[in-house]
C-alpha cells in the first residue's frame, strides 16, 4: 500500500496509522494462501460460463410473463444452467423462496411425511432451523406439528461422528441433514472431502435413505458441490455465494428430479409444480450474480483469512484456524466480552456502502433465541456476500465475519473493526 493510499485511509476513514500498518503486516505474511483460491475460483468461473453456454444462454431469455408464468423461458433457463453446474438432474430457482431458511423449510416439507424421521448429523442445525423442526420455539406449522420425528448427532472433535450417525439411522429415517457451515458454533465448516466420507459409509449401508446438504456459504468454495460426492440434494441462498451480490433475492434447491417435483409441490400446489410462478424479471440479475459468484466468493474468502490473520496474531481464538481447509466463507472470531462483539461489528457497519452512518444495536431479532447484533450495509438487504459481521450476544461471544464483494472492500472492513477496538483500549497491537 502507497504512502497516498495509506493518508487517505486515516484521513476519510478516521483510522489510526498504527491499525494500517498493522493490518498491512497482516496481509503480507497471509497473501501467500491466495494462490490455491485463485485456482478454485478460475476453475469454477469456466465452470459457470460453460453451463451457461450449454444452454445456449440468450438475451431473450430475461423476458418475462405475467400471471401464471406459464412459458417463462427465462425461469426454465436459470433452473436449468443451476442445475448444470451443481451437478443436479433438476434444480428449483425462485424469487419466491425468502431465503435460505425457507429454502430448507421447502426441502424438508417437501420430501418428509407424518412418522418419517430427519436426522441431523451435523449437531443441533443453525437457530433458525431449529424453529422449522420445532426443537426451539413454538412458531406453529413447523415439521414436528406435522408429525415428522426428529434426532441429531453431536459432532465429534469438530467432525461428524461417522459411527455415531450410522448407530442413529433406523427404520423410520427418511432423510440424513448435513449442515455444511459453521453457524453460529465454534466449529469449522464441514468440507466436500469429509462430506463424501460419510455419504459413502452411509449410502453403503442404507442406501434408500436421503441425504440433503444445507450448501448455505458454502458454494464454490471448492472445485465440487455437494451433488458430486453423493448428497441427493442440496438447498441455498441466492443472496448468499451464488448470488454474487446482484441477486434480489430468492433461493434454490437443486438434486434429484423426483424429489425437486416433490419440492416445487409443495412451493406452489400439487400438480403445479415447477410449471407456475413468476421471475417478475429477475432472470437477468440472477444470472448475472451467478456470473460473478466465484470471483466474489474468492474475494471474501481472502477477505475472511485477512481477519484470521490479524484476530489470530492478536491472541483471539479463530474458527476456522488459518490451516484449515475451508468450506465456507463464514470466519468465526472469539472476542470473550459482548463490548468487544458490539465494536467489532459497528466497525464492520462503518465500513460499508450502504448505511455506513448507521450504528448497530443487538435486539431480539425473529428466529433467534439469544440478541443478534447484525452489521450488514450492502446494496441488497440481508446480503451475506456482501460485506457483513453478526453475531449472538452469549457466551463465549463470537462475532462472524462474512462476505466482501472485492477484497478492498474486506481490507477496509478489517480496518475499521481493528481500529474500534483499539480505539478504545480493547485490544493491544503487537
Amino acid at each position: 500500500m502507497n504512502e497516498l493510499t495509506i493518508k487517505y485511509l486515516c484521513k476519510q476513514y478516521d483510522l489510526r496509522s498504527e491499525v494500517v500498518a498493522f493490518v498491512n503486516r497482516m496481509e503480507d505474511i497471509v497473501g501467500e494462501k491466495f494462490k490455491n483460491l485463485d485456482e478454485i475460483r478460475e476453475y469454477n468461473q469456466y465452470k459457470v460460463i460453460g453451463a451457461m453456454q450449454d444452454n445456449r444462454l440468450s438475451s431473450t431469455d430475461f423476458h418475462w410473463t405475467t400471471g401464471y408464468g406459464y412459458g417463462d423461458i427465462g425461469r426454465e433457463k436459470v433452473e436449468s444452467i443451476f442445475a448444470n453446474i451443481f451437478k443436479a438432474e433438476a434444480a428449483l430457482v425462485r424469487p419466491a423462496i425468502a431465503s435460505g431458511t425457507h429454502a430448507l423449510n421447502l426441502a424438508l416439507s417437501g420430501i418428509l411425511r407424518p412418522g418419517d424421521q430427519l436426522l441431523y448429523i451435523t449437531g443441533a442445525p443453525y437457530d433458525t432451523l431449529q424453529k422449522v423442526i420445532g426443537v426451539k420455539g413454538n412458531a406453529g406449522g413447523s415439521l414436528l406439528d406435522y408429525g415428522v420425528l426428529y434426532d441429531e448427532v453431536p459432532l465429534k472433535n469438530n467432525g461428524i461422528d461417522i459411527v455415531g450417525a450410522l448407530d442413529s439411522i433406523n427404520e423410520k429415517t427418511k432423510l440424513v441433514a448435513i449442515q455444511r457451515s459453521t453457524g453460529y458454533s465454534d466449529r469449522r465448516a464441514i468440507t466436500i472431502d469429509e462430506i463424501e466420507e460419510v455419504i459413502q459409509n452411509i449410502k453403503s449401508q442404507h442406501p434408500n435413505v436421503l441425504i440433503m446438504v444445507d450448501n448455505c456459504y458454502g458454494e464454490f468454495l471448492d472445485t465440487r458441490e455437494p451433488i458430486e460426492v453423493g448428497a441427493d440434494i442440496i438447498a441455498g441462498s441466492l443472496i448468499k455465494n451464488p448470488g454474487g451480490g446482484i441477486a434480489l433475492s430468492g433461493g434454490y434447491v437443486a438434486g434429484k428430479e423426483e424429489l425437486i417435483n416433490m419440492v416445487a409441490n409443495r412451493l406452489t400446489a400439487p400438480g403445479l409444480g415447477k410449471d407456475t410462478g413468476l421471475t417478475f424479471g429477475t432472470s437477468r440479475t440472477t444470472l448475472q450474480g451467478l456470473f460473478l459468484a466465484p470471483h466474489v466468493v474468492s474475494e471474501a474468502v481472502k477477505g475472511a483469512f485477512l481477519v484470521a490473520m490479524t484476530y489470530k496474531t492478536l491472541g483471539f481464538n479463530i474458527v476456522p484456524e488459518l490451516d484449515d481447509e475451508r468450506s465456507d466463507i463464514i470466519q468465526g472470531v472469539e472476542l470473550l466480552t459482548e463490548e468487544r462483539v458490539s465494536e467489532f461489528c459497528k466497525g464492520i457497519q462503518a465500513a460499508s456502502t450502504v448505511d455506513s452512518y448507521v450504528v448497530p444495536e443487538a435486539w431480539d431479532m425473529p428466529g433467534y433465541a439469544d440478541r443478534i447484533i447484525m452489521a450488514a450495509g450492502g446494496f441488497i438487504e440481508g446480503s451475506s456476500i456482501e460485506l457483513s459481521a453478526d453475531g449472538p450476544m452469549r457466551e463465549p461471544y463470537y462475532a462472524y465475519y462474512q462476505g466482501g464483494l472485492t477484497y478492498d472492500h474486506c481490507k477496509l472492513g478489517v480496518m475499521k473493526s481493528l481500529n474500534n477496538l483499539y480505539s478504545k483500549n480493547l485490544v493491544n497491537l503487537v
